[in-house]
């Protein structure tokens, strides 16, 4: 019994038979592909409603202690956590987009 192999863009012999992605289409790799992409955006609007909500929490103890709403030292740790994980400016600008989504009305 005879197996057919392909050959993928890196010259890797890969087997039909044991990996599914061997014998797809290309719009059948792209539509699977997107949605990886669609499942990892809901998880990171999630992601993001929750670190929003957990922000408002934050402000409004803050506020009701008298403090500021907005503690700039911290927003610092952000932008250079964001910045260390994804490169200066994209983990820069990522954070700064965050960090305005969270900091809410002010209410």
């Amino acid at each position: 019994m005879s197996t057919t192999k392909t050959r993928t863009t890196a010259d890797a012999v890969t087997d039909p038979a044991t990996d599914p992605a061997a014998g797809a289409t290309t719009a059948d790799r792209i539509a699977g592909a997107r949605r990886r992409i669609d499942e990892l955006d809901a998880r990171i609007v999630a992601l993001i409603k929750e670190r929003m909500s957990a922000s408002d929490e934050i402000q409004q103890i803050r506020i009701t202690d008298g403090g500021r709403r907005v503690d700039l030292a911290r927003e610092m740790d952000i932008l250079r956590t964001y910045g260390d994980a994804l490169g200066r400016e994209p983990g820069t600008r990522l954070a700064m987009t965050l960090l305005e989504l969270c900091r809410g009305t002010g209410r």
